[in-house]
């Protein structure tokens, strides 16, 4: 059984190897993601310590699987991880139904969020969840010591019949 909550202080361990294991798939097609190893873990541990208030996790028959957070508690998700044991149970797609439902709650009319470009399964995911690329950016990245392409995408969360004024017959 699929169950949606906020996190709680204590699950930063928990979070954090979900987060890496999830991002070292990512970044199979960018390589180098052992490299930057420590360095990942000791980001994804500072961040679900420091920001655990703004991550809700998806839990599979009790057990966490996975997890997203709005670090600015605006419109962004910043991150979206999913164990990989986990993927393709419709966890992520319940995740991100209950993200967008908070983004739209706290009357922001789109969601956003962006992965590097070689991340085909994530940008596959979210265009089927109704997300589109809308740019696309070159960053040099010390840590890879290179270039890397992102994208951004956005999906509106409210139609344009909604907002406007008077009733609707």
């Amino acid at each position: 059984m699929i169950h949606i909550r906020n996190a709680r202080d204590g699950e930063a361990e928990l979070l954090s190897e979900i987060g890496l294991r999830a991002w070292q798939k990512a970044m199979a097609s960018i390589g180098e993601s052992d490299a930057m190893m420590d360095a990942a873990r000791n980001a994804f541990r500072n961040f679900v310590e420091n920001r655990w208030l703004t991550i809700t996790v998806v839990e599979q028959n009790s057990q966490i699987a996975g997890w997203a957070a709005r670090e600015g508690l605006d419109e962004t998700i910043s991150d979206f991880w999913i164990d990989p044991v986990f993927t393709r149970q419709g966890l992520g797609s319940a995740l991100l139904e209950r993200i967008e439902k908070n983004i739209a709650d706290q009357g922001f009319e789109k969601a956003a969020m962006q992965t590097h470009s070689g991340n085909g399964e994530a940008i596959g995911f979210f265009r089927k969840h109704g997300y589109s690329i809308h740019w696309l950016s070159v960053a040099y990245n010390p840590k890879l010591d290179r270039d890397v392409p992102s994208v951004g995408l956005t999906k509106m969360l409210v139609s344009d019949g909604e907002g406007g004024y008077g009733q609707e017959f």
